[in-house]
């Protein structure tokens, strides 16, 4: 059964950068959605990024708005982790990080951040940035 598990968070300052990774045990990923959400005290847990590559497509990646332009996600040449880099972060992305997946047919594309949508969710890293 597939298995995720997240690593790379830490305490930052503001305006710092971390690299989390999602890696996969039992499977390759790049047949799936991999998406990054986060929850943070007292909120609803959010979709941050995500990453699907449909057969005979380019990849289709998708961000928060809150995000745009300081986050990347990607994945590696195995195609057995996804990362998610976070750049120029900010307090407000204090938060419990969270890789998750689902078989790609089993997705629309537009629904990439949506979280009821995915099947397999790792245990979660701490990101804590402070000012």
């Amino acid at each position: 059964q597939l298995k995720l598990v997240e690593s790379g968070g830490g305490l930052v300052r503001s305006g710092g950068s971390l690299r989390l990774s999602c890696a996969a045990s039992g499977v390759t990923l790049d047949t799936y959605a991999i998406g990054w959400f986060r929850q943070a005290p007292g909120k609803e847990r959010e979709g941050v990024a995500c990453i699907s590559t449909p057969a005979g497509y380019t990849d289709y990646l998708d961000y928060a708005d809150s995000v745009k332009g300081r986050f990347t996600v990607s994945r590696d040449n195995t195609k057995t982790t996804v990362a998610l880099q976070l750049n120029d972060l900010k307090t407000d992305d204090t938060a419990v990080y969270y890789c998750a997946a689902v078989s790609g047919p089993l997705i629309l594309l537009k629904l990439c951040l949506t979280p009821n949508e995915y099947d397999f969710w790792g245990q979660g890293t701490q990101v804590t940035v402070s000012s």
